[in-house]
């Protein structure tokens, strides 16, 4: 099974895609999600057709923080994957229909644990400034998340809400323009390690460049990173993780090799 993180891992806006290269060097690219209109996130045609392979050839597992209307924006190359994940671990999409009975379960293990998310809602909007805020975000009735402006951002008000916020149960992570408010037990690999199980998965392979992919990272078998991203920024490493030298659409191409390499063994 491959569980992959899609933002920033095998999909890029055009401010990520980090060519670094003259422009008649660059690789043609194909636009994998429209938005409003207009092209929002790109592959490159090498990678869709490496993506078009791995997806026939392995139990592929969408893995994001996206929310279900986000991530149906998404047409990804070859074979419609039967599972996602989305919302960090909230929903496991089955044919593009979310399992209720594992919906459930994840709320129950929220309100057991974590303060709820108006106690958090309302800090935030008790100690933010629009002057570095631009949106207050709920995903999913399950977490919050800001979009900021990152040089106005208080440095000292983000450890003082991550230490207020990790008494009540929830983690906060600063990733590009966005500040996430994610309760503990709202994880990517709880979701990931449910699938595995459903699907008899011998072996687990993941890839993800932010701080909410981490232990999904852990919870595979291998797994990689690109060299851009929060995860590079802290130079974030585990025992089975290959860090890749690749930055920005490039990283993305070079992870789909690695997955389709190591699931043939």
């Amino acid at each position: 099974m491959v569980a992959s993180d899609l933002d920033r891992t095998l999909i890029y806006s055009s401010a990520a895609l980090a060519l670094g290269m003259p422009d008649a060097l660059a690789p043609r690219l194909l636009c994998v999600e429209v938005h409003e209109s207009k092209p929002l996130s790109y592959m490159t045609e090498d990678a869709a057709a490496l993506l078009a392979r791995l997806s026939d050839e392995t139990v592929f597992v969408p893995t994001t923080t996206r929310t279900r209307k986000q991530y149906q924006r998404i047409q990804l190359p070859g074979t419609e994957p039967k599972y996602a994940i989305c919302a960090n671990g909230g929903h496991i999409l089955v044919d593009g229909v979310s399992d209720p009975d594992w919906h459930a379960s994840v709320l129950d293990r929220i309100a057991g644990e974590c303060a709820p998310l108006s106690e958090i809602r309302a800090y935030l909007t008790a100690t933010t400034d629009l002057s570095w805020v631009r949106k207050h975000r709920v995903a999913e009735d399950l977490f919050a998340y800001l979009v900021v402006e990152r040089e106005r951002l208080p440095e000292e008000w983000l450890g003082r809400f991550g230490h207020w916020a990790g008494e009540r149960g929830w983690t906060v992570s600063l990733q590009g323009r966005k500040v996430y408010a994610v309760p503990k037990p709202l994880t990517k690999s709880a979701a990931v390690r449910e699938l595995a199980r459903r699907t008899g998965a011998g072996l687990t392979l993941a890839a993800g460049d932010s701080l909410l992919d981490a232990d999904l990272l852990l919870a595979a078998d291998r797994a990689w990173r690109p060299g851009h991203g929060e995860l590079a920024d802290s130079d974030w490493t585990a025992p089975h993780l290959d860090v890749l030298a690749e930055r920005g659409v490039a990283a993305g191409e070079e992870i789909l090799r690695r997955f389709r390499a190591a699931a043939a063994g």
